[in-house]
C-alpha cells in the first residue's frame, strides 16, 4: 500500500483528504507544519509528499529545498491557491512533480498522485526536474476568473458524451481545451483526431471525413479510411467548422445523428461511435442567420458551448503562460534562460496580445533564442511589445469623498476576485447554494463560510 505524507495546517482539510485517499487504498500520515513533516520524512519512508504551499513555519520553496536534501527520490506535489501559481511553477523547476490548485478536485488529485507514483516506480527515481507540461499534451491552468470558469465547464462536460462547441478568437487554445475534455472523459484511452476544416477543399472534405473506396473518383488509387472511422470510440475535433461546405454539413449531420458514415463510392454504411467537439472563431449564430451554416446542424452540435476569453481579458494568466512557454522554449531550443527581468514582465502584462496565446508563445520562444544571458530583457522582445503604449482609457471623475483608492495589497486583490467569482456564480444559478458550491468545486460549508467572510447576502 503506497504511503503518502500529507502536510497542511488545516485539520479539517487534512481529515477530508486523508479519508478520501485511504478509501483509495493509500496509507496517509499527516503533519500540520513543515518541520513536523520533515521529522516524519526522516523517521520513516514515504512514496509521495503532498504539501500545501503556505505553511505556518515555511513556504513551499523552503520545504521543497529541505526535502531534496533528505531525498531526491520521493515526488512532491504542491497544493496552492491561484494567487501563488507563478511561485508554484518555480517550485516545479526546483524539482516538484506537479502543483494542484485549491480548492482541489478529488479526481484530478487522484490522477496526479497515480502519475507521480507510477513515474517514480517506473524509473526507480524521481523524474528529471522539468515541468510535466512537456509531454505530448499539456493543459496549463490559468488564474483568472475566466480560466476558473473554463476549468469548471471542462470538469462538468468531460464525463458526458455531449457534443461541444468551443468559441474563441484565433490563438486562444481551442484545441487544447478539446484535448483536455477528451483526456478527462471516459474515451481518454481511445483516439483523439483533429481536423482543420479550414484547410479542407470542397472536393476533398468528404473523402477526408468519411473516406472513399478505390476508383470512386479520379486519383482514388486505394481505399482510404475517413477521420470518423479513425476516431471510432474516441473524439473527433472539427476546428473552424464554419468553413465546411453546405453539402458536407448535410453529410456531417447524418453521420452525427445516425452514427453511421458511408465512404465515397461505397454502398454500405459503417457504424461509428464518435464524440464531436467543434471549434470556431466566428459567431455560428450569425452564420446561421446568414444562411451559411445549417441551423439543424448547429443545434445538434450545440449541446454545450464554451467561450474562451481572449488573453487581453485574462490579465492574471499572462505571466503564468509566459513562464510555461519559457520552459517549453528552453527544452526545444536547448537553452537555459531562467526568468524575465522586471521590465519584461511589465511589458508582457501591458501588451494587448491580439494573437492571444499563440502570439505569446512565439514571442517568448523568439526571446529565448535571442537572450544573451540567464534573463530575458526588453532588447529580446519585438519593439511593438517592449515599448507598447496602451490605449488611453476614459476615467469618470469622482468626488474626492467617494474616490476609491487603488488596491495594492495582494491579499485584498485575491479576496476581491474570489468574492466576485462567488457572486457571479450565485447569480447564474439563481442563488441555489448547493449548485453553486458544486460548480465552484467546494462543499456547502465552505461556501457558507466564504459568504459570511465577504458579507454576501443570500
Amino acid at each position: 500500500m503506497p504511503k503518502i505524507l500529507l502536510i497542511d495546517d488545516d485539520p479539517t482539510f487534512c481529515l477530508m483528504l486523508s479519508t478520501f485517499l485511504k478509501r483509495q487504498h493509500y496509507e496517509v500520515k499527516t503533519a500540520y507544519t513543515a518541520n513536523e513533516g520533515l521529522k516524519l520524512l526522516k523517521a520513516e519512508p514515504f512514496e509521495l509528499v503532498l504539501t500545501d504551499f503556505r505553511l505556518p513555519d515555511k513556504n513551499g520553496l523552503e520545504l521543497l529545498e529541505q526535502i531534496r536534501v533528505l531525498t531526491t527520490e520521493v515526488p512532491v506535489i504542491l497544493m496552492t491557491h491561484y494567487a501563488d501559481i507563478r511561485t508554484a511553477v518555480k517550485a516545479i523547476k526546483m524539482g516538484a512533480f506537479e502543483y494542484l490548485a485549491k480548492p482541489i478536485n478529488p479526481d484530478e488529485t487522484l490522477l496526479t498522485i497515480k502519475k507521480a507514483l507510477s513515474r517514480n516506480t517506473r524509473s526507480g527515481e524521481v523524474s528529471e526536474s522539468t515541468i510535466p507540461m512537456r509531454s505530448s499534451f499539456s493543459f496549463v491552468k490559468g488564474a483568472s476568473p475566466q480560466s476558473l470558469q473554463l476549468e469548471e465547464y471542462i470538469a462538468l462536460i468531460a464525463p458526458t458524451s455531449m457534443s461541444v462547441i468551443i468559441e474563441g478568437e484565433s490563438g486562444t487554445g481551442k484545441e487544447y481545451v478539446a484535448r483536455k475534455i477528451h483526456q478527462s472523459s471516459k474515451r481518454h484511452n481511445k483516439p483523439f483526431v483533429a481536423i482543420d476544416c479550414g484547410a479542407l477543399s470542397k472536393e476533398l472534405a468528404g473523402s477526408e471525413l468519411f473516406g472513399h473506396v478505390k476508383g470512386s473518383f479520379t486519383g482514388a488509387m486505394a481505399d482510404k479510411e475517413g477521420q470518423f472511422e479513425a476516431a471510432n470510440g474516441g473524439t473527433l475535433f472539427l476546428d473552424e467548422i464554419g468553413n465546411l461546405s453546405y453539402e458536407i454539413q448535410v453529410k456531417l449531420l447524418r453521420a452525427i445523428q445516425e452514427r453511421k458514415v458511408k465512404k465515397i463510392g461505397s454502398n454500405t454504411d459503417l457504424d461509428v461511435d464518435v464524440r464531436i467537439i467543434a471549434a470556431t472563431n466566428e459567431d455560428l449564430v450569425q452564420a446561421v442567420s446568414r444562411g451559411e451554416f445549417r441551423e439543424d446542424l448547429y443545434h445538434r452540435l450545440n449541446e454545450f458551448k464554451i467561450n474562451i476569453a481572449p488573453l487581453r481579458e485574462r490579465h492574471a494568466d499572462i505571466l503564468i503562460f509566459a513562464e510555461f512557454f519559457l520552459e517549453v522554449a528552453n527544452h526545444e531550443l536547448e537553452r537555459h534562460v531562467h526568468d524575465f527581468d522586471a521590465a519584461v514582465t511589465v511589458a508582457l502584462e501591458r501588451y494587448s496580445w491580439p494573437g492571444n496565446l499563440r502570439e505569446l508563445k512565439n514571442v517568448v520562444k523568439r526571446a529565448v533564442l535571442l537572450a544573451k544571458g540567464a534573463e530575458i530583457t526588453l532588447e529580446d522582445l519585438p519593439p511593438e511589445i517592449a515599448y507598447h503604449i496602451p490605449e488611453p482609457t476614459t476615467i469618470v471623475a469622482q468626488p474626492d469623498a467617494t474616490r476609491v483608492a487603488p488596491v495594492t495589497d495582494l491579499r485584498s486583490a485575491t479576496e476581491r476576485s474570489e468574492k466576485e467569482l462567488i457572486l457571479d456564480m450565485l447569480e447564474r444559478v439563481k442563488y441555489n447554494k448547493s449548485k453553486a458550491a458544486r460548480l465552484l468545486n467546494i462543499d456547502r460549508k465552505t461556501l457558507y463560510n466564504k459568504m459570511r467572510q465577504y458579507n454576501i447576502d443570500a
